[in-house]
């Protein structure tokens, strides 16, 4: 059973004070990582059920704003009140007191500012940091490099480019080794026969 962890926001002054600043701000996609999805409502007094799709979602219990895509645009949310139960988070956003509004928020996607993102050890990393790094095989040298990566269900996918074609290589440990950040290098060993395969006309 997990523990549920209730934590109120702010003051009202200071949340105002955040805001002001925060409308000056344009927020892109890319100044951004994805947290979460907003999946449905909970009680009727305005608070929503936010799924955050992240490994540790213990490194979120202390949001007090988040960016929400609204019509193709990031659109900053303050938090009230936010009580978290593994990736599962009941959260009750600031103006927004009504089931009705609530309701307007299902299937909203939740980001926050690139710089959010908590430090990891030196051999791990981020997706998006590692868009551009030089592809280096274990036995075969230099590929290619990392065109964007698939976050999929089943397994994640690298987006390789290679002699004009475009290789997806899994992302797993056998498979993915090692990312030197400095070099901008990832270090792989591909099972035989995967290049191959995307060669073939």
């Amino acid at each position: 059973m997990y523990h549920f962890l209730f934590v109120h926001i702010r003051s009202f002054q200071q949340r105002q004070q955040v805001s002001d600043d925060t409308k000056n701000i344009a927020m892109t996609k890319e100044d951004c990582f994805e947290l979460g999805k907003i999946t449905k409502t909970h009680g009727l007094k305005g608070e929503v059920i936010l799924w955050l799709d992240v490994d540790f979602p213990e490194d979120y219990e202390d949001l007090e704003s988040l960016f929400l895509e609204v019509k193709g645009e990031l659109v900053p949310y303050f938090i009230e009140s936010y009580r978290l139960s593994g990736n599962r988070a009941i959260v009750h956003f600031e103006d927004i007191d009504t089931f009705e509004k609530a309701e307007g928020m299902i299937n909203l996607q939740a980001f926050l500012p690139l710089d959010e993102l908590p430090e990891l050890e030196n051999d791990q990393f981020y997706y998006h940091e590692i868009i551009g790094y030089q592809i280096v095989d274990k036995n075969l040298g230099n590929l290619g490099t990392v065109q964007t990566v698939h976050s999929m269900q089943a397994q994640d996918l690298l987006v390789m480019d290679y002699k004009g074609k475009e290789v997806l290589i899994p992302v797993i440990d056998e498979i993915v080794l090692q990312a030197e950040k400095e070099q901008k290098i990832l270090h792989v060993n591909l099972p035989e026969g995967l290049l191959e395969v995307y060669l073939e006309d």
